[in-house]
């Protein structure tokens, strides 16, 4: 399974207006990018602190991830064509969760990095509380990996209030975690109470002390990263 490439949208929008906010305004640090599968399907589970994280994961892990938004989200100045440029696709208010996991499906089935919330909503603290099941599920319905990882100090970056205040953002990336065995509420459960473990211990590693950051790929950029598992034997 390949991967839809980076469209000039993309490309322009991460390397223009996502870099200097991230890695200059915000002092971005980024780790873990070892972990990262190039190509192939996979699901991106974070925290959720603010309206920032979808297109600062996406510029930090290297490629595209398509994040369910809300609808309205698409019609605010600057913001809508921020979040569609990095793969970020509409839901409408009050659309059924059906709906929502069938076009999360579809995207993964593409070979996109499809991103989600484990708590399904921004966090004051930033920290993950009340995980849902829904990333498991995507990943036992299309035998993906997990990916998880944790976005520091971006609901101090931004609020609920919205502005921007300058703080430093680091973004931690875990080791993959595989799809659930089966799509039983026992298997799903476990793979979740993982998946928070995981991004929580993340965050209380706490910030990044060793170098600025590690050398972004390029949007579009292949490098020597591993495949995603559900690449092998294609």
């Amino acid at each position: 399974m390949g991967s839809p490439q980076p469209d000039l949208g993309y490309r322009l929008i991460s390397s223009l207006l996502v870099w200097p906010i991230y890695r200059i305004l915000l002092r971005g640090r980024t780790s873990g990018l070892a972990h990262v599968p190039r190509t192939g399907g996979l699901v991106v589970v974070a925290n959720h602190g603010s309206h920032l994280d979808p297109p600062l994961i996406s510029h930090a892990i290297g490629r595209p991830v398509a994040f369910m938004a809300k609808e309205e989200l698409f019609r605010v100045p600057l913001l809508g064509p921020l979040i569609k440029a990095c793969g970020a696709y509409p839901v409408a208010r009050g659309a059924s969760d059906r709906l929502a996991l069938r076009t999360a499906s579809e995207r993964l089935a593409q070979g996109w990095a499809t991103g989600v919330f484990l708590d399904g909503t921004r966090q004051t603290d930033g920290r993950v509380h009340a995980a849902q099941p829904g990333a498991a599920l995507l990943a036992a319905r299309l035998g993906v990996p997990l990916l998880p990882v944790a976005i520091l100090n971006s609901n101090r970056a931004m609020g609920r209030s919205g502005g921007l205040r300058l703080v430093p953002v680091h973004i931690r990336i875990g080791p993959l975690i595989p799809p659930p065995t089966s799509r039983r509420r026992g298997d799903l459960d476990a793979t979740t109470q993982a998946l928070q473990r995981e991004i929580n211990d993340l965050l209380d590693a706490g910030p990044i002390q060793t170098r600025r950051f590690e050398p972004a790929r390029a949007p579009g950029t292949a490098t020597a990263l591993p495949p995603s598992p559900s690449d092998r034997g294609h």
